[in-house]
């Protein structure tokens, strides 16, 4: 294990410099906060994650949960992050004061699930889908569900799943054939199976509350007919005692990574006695779900910029203490007379801690960007702003949920490769970081889904004014970088690539205007990849700005060399990442079509 998995201080330069989530104290929502108890809150989050997660990160690995006698058995951490997780406002940090949370803006606690899931991906998860349930049931359940079920969700005593994927239908949500038949008692018996449900049953909760979609007899076909269901473990009797509500564990999957995550298959109404309650309006339950899945996606991208991020920590603690080799001199040769150096001298190997960190840090930035916009709808009262930044997060989610996925298992790859062959043994924490993020690009909805949504939906939202709104914010970056005679180059190369990115589009748009959708969403998953790359380029030159900023004016929140490697890694990233969109372009561009089926057999 290494000694240290996060960086507090860039953390708290993206938040406070970067992203000036201070802006956000002076909405009437957060102005219970100043920047000192927000500082508080990330402080007593890191002394958490030190004591209580970090140091079980290798052992849950080792200890996996497991099906026994009809129930999950987890590593018994699970109960101190549920029970020391409630009391400490991590799982109702960002409810409202009236439901029993803190009222924290969602950056903050977008910063704090980062920090725990950093130092142990395997926990976090366990409360914050209890969260994403209990918030489900606060936004559109009705006030008898509230009182039943979300005072001890939020507590901790009581868990929470979204119940969607079915066996036979995956992420195809119109073909899940979960049933819901009506009584005149008012509740709904359910019956069905699903599958891949996180946190799905543990040893340790009183009770868990599943948030189910299931298909009322007789809706309509297809995804309108889908309605949302409260479905507990044990149901509420009216004296208060809990009863079993037909929902067994039929099994658990066992997987190459977060192993310490339960990951269940359910069976809800084998014995014809499992009772589901209605929230809101009947078949408007993929609706209530999806409105819910902006802060889903953000924390999926969250838990990849975390893994990448604690990946970083452990290969360059490796790096500089690590002797191997010796420096190749001016003239090409070695002496074989001196000391072997550090691994870290060697070129190749700060290429790889350097691709590491342009990934980690800009994700982490990505995430949080994210995070404010929602928390600037959220709190908000002017309509044009709360459109703006709207529509401003509705392009970026799939980029949110996909790069610091997608990207940041390169970036744990190359961490594994720094190792060398240690990288590749159980002794070393690498080898798991790599298989514990590779479940992150699927999770939520695959990058192939994410890649058709970003293409398909969320460039043509609005006739397009959503993809404007974002290509302006990076142009009033550009512009602010050509003040700075460091940047001026950088800057005319995002510029450069902004003009690229109108190229791509007017080729692929033509077929989605002529109604040719599969040719114009083929190669959606290249798109996704161009995209991303402009983003993470605007948001590099984004955080070199303010590093440069505070350089020139004497900024004392952190040293001068910190400011300086932020612009080092700004550099880097342009240099060895962003041309790569340029290939991409080309490939997008490219007049053959290679992945619709045809006649001919190429398998």
């Amino acid at each position: 294990m290494a000694k240290e998995y996060v960086d507090i201080a860039t953390l708290k330069y993206l938040l406070y410099q970067v992203h000036e989530v201070e802006e956000l104290l002076s909405s009437e929502r957060y102005q219970d906060y100043d920047k000192d108890s927000l500082d508080l809150f990330i402080n007593s989050i890191k002394e958490f994650s030190d004591r209580e997660l970090f140091p079980y990160f290798k052992e849950m690995d080792e200890t996996p949960a497991v099906y026994k006698d009809g129930t999950i058995m987890v590593h018994k951490q699970v109960n101190v992050m549920m029970k020391k997780g409630g009391e400490m406002g991590i799982i109702a940090g960002p409810f409202d004061y009236g439901e029993g949370g803190l009222q924290l803006p969602f950056v903050i606690h977008t910063a704090s699930a980062y920090i725990q899931e950093a130092a142990n991906n395997h926990l976090p998860g366990y409360a914050g889908l209890t969260q994403g349930a209990a918030e489900l049931i606060v936004h559109f359940a009705n006030d008898a569900l509230k009182e039943t079920f979300v005072p001890k969700m939020l507590s901790g005593d009581w868990g929470g799943t979204m119940c969607l994927t079915e066996p036979q239908a995956g992420s195809s949500l119109s073909d899940i054939t979960s049933k819901a038949t009506p009584t005149d008692e008012g509740y709904y018996k359910i019956s069905g199976q699903k599958i891949f449900i996180s946190g799905g049953d543990h040893q340790y909760a009183e009770n868990i509350v599943h948030l189910l979609l299931a298909r009322i007899e007789g809706a309509p076909s297809g995804t309108k007919g889908i309605s949302l269901f409260v479905v507990p473990k044990l149901r509420v009797e009216v004296d208060g005692s809990l009863k079993q509500n037909d929902v067994v564990t039929v099994a658990d999957f066992q997987k190459m990574g977060q192993k310490g995550y339960s990951t269940t298959h359910l069976g809800f109404g084998d014995n014809g006695d499992c009772h589901g309650w209605l929230v809101g309006e009947a078949n408007k339950g993929l609706k209530y779900m999806f409105l819910m899945m902006n802060s889903a996606r953000i924390s999926v991208g969250r838990g990849g910029a975390a893994i990448s991020m604690a990946a970083y920590q452990a290969s360059l603690e490796y790096a500089n203490e690590r002797p191997q080799g010796r420096k190749l001199s001016s003239d090409g040769k070695k002496d074989p007379n001196e000391k072997p150096c550090l691994i870290i001298e060697h070129p190749d190997v700060r290429r790889m801690l350097l691709l590491q960190k342009s990934i980690a840090e800009g994700s982490l930035s990505l995430v949080l960007l994210a995070a404010k916009y929602y928390d600037i709808i959220q709190s908000t009262k002017d309509p044009e702003a709360k459109e703006k930044y709207g529509l401003l997060l509705e392009m970026i989610i799939p980029i949110v949920k996909t790069y610091p996925t997608e990207a940041g298992s390169v970036a744990v790859s190359n961490g594994l490769q720094v190792l060398g062959g240690y990288g590749f043994c159980s002794d070393f924490i690498l080898q798991q970081y790599y298989r514990d993020i590779r479940i992150f690009s699927i999770y939520e909805g695959t990058t192939g889904i994410q890649s058709q949504d970003l293409l398909g939906r969320k460039v043509p939202m609005a006739n397009g004014k959503a993809l404007e709104l974002l290509l302006s914010e990076v142009l009033n970056t550009i512009t602010e970088a050509l003040e700075f005679d460091e940047l001026r180059s950088s800057a005319k190369i995002l510029g450069g690539k902004i003009k690229l990115t109108k190229e791509v589009l007017e080729f692929l748009t033509p077929f989605a205007k002529k109604g040719n959708y599969e040719r114009y969403l083929s190669d959606a998953n290249l798109f996704m990849e161009y995209l991303s790359h402009v983003v993470l380029g605007w948001l590099w030159l984004d955080i070199a700005v303010h590093a440069q900023r505070n350089l020139q004016e004497g900024g004392q929140t952190h040293s001068k060399a910190f400011y300086e490697s932020k612009i080092h890694t700004m550099k880097f990233y342009f240099k060895y990442e962003l041309p790569k969109t340029s290939s991409l372009a080309e490939s997008l561009m490219h007049p053959d079509v290679l992945t619709i089926k045809s006649k001919k057999e190429v398998f």
